[in-house]
């Protein structure tokens, strides 16, 4: 693969470290210029903000470079619109939506956003992105470009002989039988991926990513709002995103009274089918300023 470069120009809603530290993604690392290195399918790319613009340059299985990156970054979605829209629900979204201005939810692998979310239950990031790594390294394809090694995600195929004690020698954990579980009834058949990419009805396809092993309310919210599935009606909520409704809608005394069905009531209600993107405003705003 010869590398290959594109400019993106002056876009309205894109930053990287709104992007990459809104807690979506694991494979992204920040370099010591200020540009993000990422890995995504048998992509390899850097990131670089050159003024206003944004250069991205790296090595890609698809020859047309530009159409690879305007799929993954969601390019063809129109944020401002949506930003606006939410802005007026009131002066809290309002705030978060200024916070992460730059956010974009990202088109994953469907693959690759599963086994990453059930790596992440109970899992803070730096050990998540070092548990991805170690997996991906071990069993993943190598891609060398300029002078380093990258690694590729590991296809199911590629798993399939993988025991729990060797995913356990990783640093899994407790989730070790949990990535072993849910690798064998992909493969067998159990859970077509394909079927759930071109299922329209996002309450099905929740209801067949629960069936995974590891897989619980939330880490399911995440790999619809995360994955190429995209949808964007869902809002996965963790303690953060608990805590942040209480606080600003709730008002409940007893945080730990506030239960999920509540929250999605609420969310609903509120932000209708942007509840995803509300969440991801308000969850990054909460947990970083």
């Amino acid at each position: 693969m010869q590398e290959q470069q594109y400019i993106l120009k002056k876009p309205e809603t894109f930053d990287l470290k709104d992007i990459f530290e809104c807690g979506q993604c694991f494979r992204w690392n920040k370099q010591e210029n200020g540009s993000y290195t990422g890995i995504w399918k048998e992509n390899v790319v850097n990131i670089k903000k050159e003024g206003q613009n944004y250069v991205f340059t790296g090595i890609c299985k698809n020859e047309n470079f530009e159409e690879e990156i305007q799929k993954y970054f969601d390019l063809d979605r129109n944020y401002e619109q949506i930003k606006n829209e939410l802005s007026k629900k009131d002066k809290y979204m309002k705030t978060s939506i200024q916070y992460g201005k730059g956010i974009r939810i990202l088109n994953q692998d469907l693959w690759e956003t599963i086994i990453s979310f059930i790596i992440s239950a109970n899992n803070n990031i730096p050990r998540i992105k070092g548990i991805i790594e170690r997996l991906s390294k071990t069993y993943g394809n190598k891609i060398e470009w300029n002078g380093e090694e990258y690694y590729t995600f590991p296809t199911p195929e590629q798993l399939k002989n993988v025991t729990i004690e060797e995913y356990r020698k990783l640093g899994l954990g407790f989730r070790d039988i949990r990535l072993y579980e849910t690798t064998k009834m992909i493969r067998n058949g159990e859970v077509n991926l394909k079927e759930l990419e071109e299922n329209p009805n996002t309450i099905e396809v929740r209801e067949k990513l629960l069936t995974l092993s590891g897989v619980g309310p939330k880490v399911a919210d995440c790999i619809l709002l995360f994955s190429d599935l995209k949808r964007l009606e869902v809002f996965p909520i963790d303690v953060w995103v608990r805590r942040v409704m209480n606080d600003l809608y709730i008002k409940e005394e007893d945080e730990t009274k506030v239960n999920k069905k509540q929250i999605e009531k609420l969310a609903k209600a509120k932000f209708g089918d942007l509840a995803g993107l509300a969440q991801q405003y308000l969850f990054y705003w909460r947990r970083e300023a």
